[in-house]
């Protein structure tokens, strides 16, 4: 089992809860992100500034963890490419089960094995006495993210002919010319040339 570093600002110790079943801690702490937290589109960066406001409670089966956590994300306008920046705030609420407990349901969902009583989902383990919130935080604030993030709700995008945001100058337009004028324009052009031609040897 991977060693937690109790200096680490994401990292919790439950002793002060002595396994007594209804005794319960609570932290408030802004911590800096050593990974950031999100999608390629928008993330909290590492290195940015969370609040975090966390409930420790005692309950037989270990330390169930409630909490909120509140940051900012950045990213970028999926129309505009502008640049975009969006409150964050997610709760959660995790058990984290005593190491013994938690072997006994391992041992318990081998034996269920193929059956549905045995499909249980991620289970959080505690290490020691300490409790780790990273992953937690990542399930919690990645789905409240959003999946197209946008500048504005009415960003009209860019140019799809020459990249000119849209926003900047609504009246922005090109000339677009009916293909089979575009082919007479060209056939004129080529006219035009010829008959040059043609009086400059005159001349000549």
């Amino acid at each position: 089992m991977t060693r937690l570093d109790p200096r680490s600002p994401l990292v919790f110790d439950t002793r002060e809860l002595s396994r007594q079943p209804g005794s319960m801690v609570t932290s408030s702490r802004r911590v800096e992100l050593a990974e950031g937290l999100g999608t390629e589109v928008i993330a909290v960066p590492a290195g940015s500034p969370v609040e975090l406001a966390v409930r420790l409670e005692s309950v037989s089966e270990g330390v169930l963890v409630s909490g909120t956590v509140n940051a900012t994300a950045f990213g970028a306008c999926v129309r505009c490419l502008e640049p975009v920046t969006s409150p964050v705030t997610a709760t959660f609420q995790e058990l984290f089960a005593y190491t013994d407990r938690a072997a006994h349901h391992r041992e318990v969902a081998g034996e269920d094995a193929g059956s549905a009583s045995g499909d249980a989902g991620e289970e959080y383990e505690l290490v020691g006495d300490l409790v780790d919130l990273e992953p937690v935080l990542r399930d919690a604030v990645v789905p409240t993210l959003p999946f197209k993030p946008l500048c504005r709700a009415d960003c009209p995008g860019l140019c799809p002919q020459c990249g000119t945001p849209l926003a900047d100058n609504p009246d922005h337009t090109h000339e677009e010319l009916d293909p089979r004028w575009a082919a007479l324009r060209s056939l004129r052009t080529d006219t035009s040339t010829s008959t040059g031609r043609v009086h400059d040897e005159k001349r000549n």
